[in-house]
């Protein structure tokens, strides 16, 4: 994992500010979702990209019924 050398403070509502210039480098715009993991002690924010809830995958995902699926498992499933 490479670091930033960027500190933030956590604010009363426990809050962070990610800078622009990382949001820029990441491609996170306003409204944007983003996706909490953890990792032992270290928490990871990602990008949060719909994925097909069989396969996984977020490639060509629509909604179907408000769930999403990919085009490869829209076509086993229409067999």
């Amino acid at each position: 994992m490479k670091s930033t050398g960027i500190v933030r403070k956590v604010d009363e509502l426990g809050r962070i500010v990610l800078p622009i210039e990382l949001r820029r480098t990441l491609g996170i715009d306003i409204k944007d979702s983003l996706e909490i993991s953890v990792d032992g002690p270290q928490i990871i924010l990602s990008k949060y990209e719909p994925a097909c809830i069989f396969c996984g995958s977020a490639k060509d995902v629509q909604t179907f019924k408000e769930k999403k699926v990919c085009s490869k498992c829209r076509t086993e499933i229409s067999k």
